[in-house]
């Protein structure tokens, strides 16, 4: 039978016109046609004069790290995996999402809350099978999706690995959670390949990135490559259990002193995406890594912020929020 499809924090009801029964990701037909190891070989053709994030350090990675902002070659760095029970709602359900953590980044954020990941590459060098063999582990242990958490500078590892996982049985959405500093040309590699894009659009401005993330066109690159997954994918569909299945999820960590930028993100969502796009406005933030060096970040988020960027998302017409379905 068809799969009730809603929309959170909706009364509106969604049916799929295209899946009957069991979901089926969109990588499994790539998959069947040959598509996904043509892509695959693409991919690493593109790292040899890398365009693969929004940087374009044009460095051969197959052959050195020196020159890429990532620091990362070839294969992919791997931290951790496991299920994830503090992701947003529809991506963690009861079971969790399948996260795989990859060391390193495109971004040299000065507050990122998970530094040693990000900035100090802990963790050890894993092949595509072996990734491949990640992604399978974690859907037999009942996680919901894989969820690839930046994964902007490893795209062609991670393209390699599914074509490898999906001829093995690999059938959970595929989740990209990426700082928003991805090209277009990565991109193009995976449409098609990916179910659910989750962005950041961490600054409504490139000057506070350049100074906070140390990028210079972070919101015109951020812009267009939020443009682009949500043509891809389409507004965040879920099932009739109010688990992800495709589509766009979008994050913004309010910072203080409306450095994020807030109001210019909301609105280019509303107007430019779809004030149907499912938004997690996050109010975790705390002075972490090197942010005691700027006295604008030197502390934690005041409530009264929180409570006016959630004002303004729905004045402006943003009401799927995440923090709105939890109990």
């Amino acid at each position: 039978m068809l799969w009730l499809l809603i929309i959170a924090g909706s009364n509106r009801m969604f049916r799929s016109k295209a899946t009957h029964g069991t979901f089926q990701p969109a990588y499994v037909e790539l998959n069947a046609s040959g598509e996904l190891a043509r892509r695959a070989a693409q991919a690493w053709v593109h790292l040899e004069s890398c365009d693969l994030c929004a940087r374009y350090c044009r460095v051969n990675r197959r052959v050195t790290t020196t020159g890429a902002v990532c620091r990362t070659g070839e294969h992919a760095i791997l931290h951790s995996f496991g299920p994830h029970h503090g992701e947003e709602d529809p991506l963690r359900g009861w079971a969790g999402s399948g996260t795989i953590f990859f060391s390193w980044c495109n971004l040299r954020c000065v507050f990122c809350q998970n530094w040693d990941i990000s900035q100090k590459g802990l963790g050890r060098e894993v092949a595509p099978e072996e990734l491949a063999a990640l992604m399978l582990e974690l859907q037999r242990m009942g996680c919901h999706n894989i969820n690839l958490v930046s994964p902007s500078h490893v795209v062609a590892p991670i393209i390699a690995a599914v074509a490898i996982a999906a001829g093995r049985g690999l059938r959970l959405p595929l989740v990209y959670n990426t700082g928003g500093y991805d090209s277009l040309e990565a991109l193009a590699l995976l449409d098609g390949v990916i179910d659910i894009y989750m962005p950041d659009m961490k600054y409504g401005e490139s000057a506070a990135a350049h100074r906070y993330s140390h990028v210079r066109d972070y919101w015109d690159a951020n812009r267009a490559a939020v443009r682009e997954m949500h043509r891809q994918v389409g507004d965040l569909v879920l099932d009739a259990r109010g688990v992800a299945l495709r589509g766009l999820l979008v994050r913004q960590l309010i910072l203080p002193q409306g450095i994020a930028a807030s109001e210019r993100v909301f609105r280019f969502i509303a107007e430019e995406i779809s004030v149907e796009t499912y938004l997690n406005v996050m109010d975790q933030y705390r002075p972490c890594y090197r942010a005691g060096e700027y006295p604008q970040l030197n502390r934690p988020l005041a409530r009264k912020e929180f409570r006016q960027a959630i004002e303004l998302a729905h004045r402006i017409g943003l009401t799927r929020l995440d923090h709105e379905n939890r109990g």
